[in-house]
């Protein structure tokens, strides 16, 4: 692509969400993406654009990913297209006896006999997959995530924006993590699906890294560490050459230059899109004010080690909103004492603030759903407040079957509505 054709930092972005099928009684995961796209289009088909959204398949049978057509500057229209598209898609699958459940893992799935592929248009790439990884585990099978994609122009702007998306990734979960139940039960994780995220491709380190990308900020040095240390690595294992790097690369946000975009992985998807969309404006915010360099320069943002910034996103991923961070200078640069306590939740209830004086436009439609966020937890810490630590299956079925109203109804969830008695 042409750098005429491609767009500045923040003039549109994209926006990806993964959801489960699920059967409307049962709850269980139900793999059928295949046979409903075959009853729209006639054929099995990995995508259907259907206007302003496009349904597509993902590696797994029982999930389907929603995303906008092209790039979009309105976030607040996207909303209400995202909703329309759900709410179409739940009218198709009411005829499989089926519906569409949020949240990043589906709580009690057995992915050893509950896991099938997809098979059909782009089933080699799944199969290769599959043949080196195996495929079959939670970390693989049972995982639905939103991706944000920002655009970028040149090097110079990738290098701001890569330097900022660095700096948010480790903190990203104390606002989105929403798959604490795994296997019927708390798996002492907020967020088990970033867990499984930075192990699940261990045989070939060079594919997620440290899950926080390197201190890299040009495309030529992108392309030399990071996609040719790929290439060689996946090589032994992929004979026929099917599997492309850029495919490949799993780190946290993956730069695509063939886009010139960088695509944001690690947040786990919410309980309807309102709440998606409140967290992604959030986080557009946040690096609009590190790109444009309003409390640090970006050769300070640069500065930041990946190991140091790994240790927080561990911590996070496991702790959620309730982390303290014990990073000093990471603390010192967002104008934190770094000799008080302060946690990833005191942490993003002072950014809002400082956020919503920078960018009142663009947070102003999402203010109540972030600050729900914000004052009641996040949605892992929502959904284990109503469970009461009742992980029995009747007890986690009536909670999901909450979430997944939710969902239906773009409303978002209150631990108070459900809960053990």
């Amino acid at each position: 692509m042409s750098n005429t054709n491609r767009l500045h930092l923040f003039e549109a972005f994209g926006i990806e969400l993964e959801y489960m099928i699920v059967d409307i009684e049962t709850l269980n995961v139900k793999p059928i993406a295949d046979e409903v796209f075959k009853s729209l289009t006639g054929e099995y088909i990995g995508e259907i654009n259907m206007g302003p959204v496009t349904w597509s398949n993902e590696l797994a049978l029982h999930v389907l990913e929603l995303k906008c057509s092209h790039p979009t500057k309105d976030l607040v229209q996207l909303g209400v297209d995202f909703q329309e598209a759900i709410e179409q898609m739940n009218e198709l699958l009411a005829t499989f006896n089926a519906r569409l459940m949020p949240t990043a893992a589906h709580p009690w799935m057995d992915p050893e006999t509950e896991s099938f592929r997809w098979t059909h248009d782009s089933g080699e790439i799944y199969a290769a997959y599959d043949r080196i990884f195996n495929c079959k585990g939670h970390g693989w099978s049972n995982l639905q995530s939103t991706h944000i994609n920002l655009p970028f122009y040149d090097d110079e702007e990738f290098s701001k924006l890569h330097g900022a998306i660095r700096l948010i990734l480790p903190l990203l979960p104390a606002l989105s993590a929403s798959s604490p139940i795994i296997g019927g039960k708390f798996t002492n994780f907020l967020d088990k699906r970033l867990d499984y995220y930075q192990n699940n491709q261990k045989i070939i380190p060079s594919l997620t890294g440290k899950v926080i990308p390197e201190a890299i900020f040009s495309k030529r040095t992108y392309r030399k560490y990071i996609y040719s240390q790929i290439e060689e690595d996946i090589a032994p294992h992929d004979p026929d050459g099917i599997l492309d790097p850029i495919w490949l690369n799993s780190r946290g946000a993956i730069a695509r230059f063939d886009r010139g975009a960088i695509e944001i992985r690690i947040i786990d998807i919410q309980e309807c899109p309102s709440a998606d969309l409140a967290i992604a404006n959030l986080v557009i915010a946040f690096l609009q004010m590190l790109t444009q360099e309003k409390i640090m320069t970006s050769e300070v943002q640069h500065e930041f080690k990946t190991t140091d910034l790994q240790a927080i996103f561990k911590s996070v991923i496991r702790h959620g909103e309730h982390t303290v961070i014990n990073d000093k200078e990471y603390l010192k640069a967002f104008g934190f004492n770094p000799y008080e306590e302060v946690t990833a939740g005191d942490f993003w209830r002072k950014m809002l603030i400082n956020l919503h004086i920078m960018y009142p436009e663009r947070l102003e439609p999402w203010y109540d759903q972030i600050h729900k966020i914000l004052d009641q937890g996040t949605l892992a810490s929502r959904i284990l407040a109503s469970t009461n630590q009742n992980y029995e299956h009747s007890n986690l079925k009536m909670v999901y079957r909450e979430l997944t109203d939710c969902l239906e109804n773009n409303q978002m969830f209150d631990p108070c509505l459900e809960g053990a008695f």
